[in-house]
């Protein structure tokens, strides 16, 4: 992979580090606001009991968003690792061997595995 390219994948990982950190920070903070506090209320209970349905529904929908985040935030790390500690391994399928196409590279650039290896992982064939 030449220079430039590497640069360019190096690029994009960082921008989507930044995105998923920054995305990261904004559920920390809803985490750590109180629902009470967010919409002006000061008493400690919910008026309703489908209020207090509601608080809990979207505390633990914030929370599967965040997980998911932070997953999506290793697999950047990893894919960063591998281009700083190994660029010859960059963008060559963890499978195969064969290198990933560079337009795949560019729609995910954290990837480590080509266009085949991915549809046998995700159909559950056994190589």
């Amino acid at each position: 992979m030449k220079k430039k390219e590497i640069k360019h994948f190096e690029e994009r990982l960082l921008e989507e580090r930044a995105r998923v950190l920054k995305q990261l920070g904004f559920y920390d903070k809803s985490f750590s606001d109180t629902p009470q506090g967010s919409d002006g209320d000061l008493s400690a209970y919910s008026f309703h009991m489908a209020d207090q349905g509601t608080d809990a529904m979207e505390r633990e929908k914030a929370f599967l968003f965040a997980s998911k985040e932070g997953r999506f935030l290793y697999h950047i790390d990893q894919a960063l690792r591998r281009l700083y500690q190994t660029p010859e391994q960059y963008g060559v399928c963890q499978e195969c061997g064969e290198p990933i196409s560079f337009e795949r590279l560019d729609a995910l650039p954290h990837t480590r595995l080509c266009v085949r290896c991915k549809e046998e992982e995700e159909s559950g064939a056994a190589r």
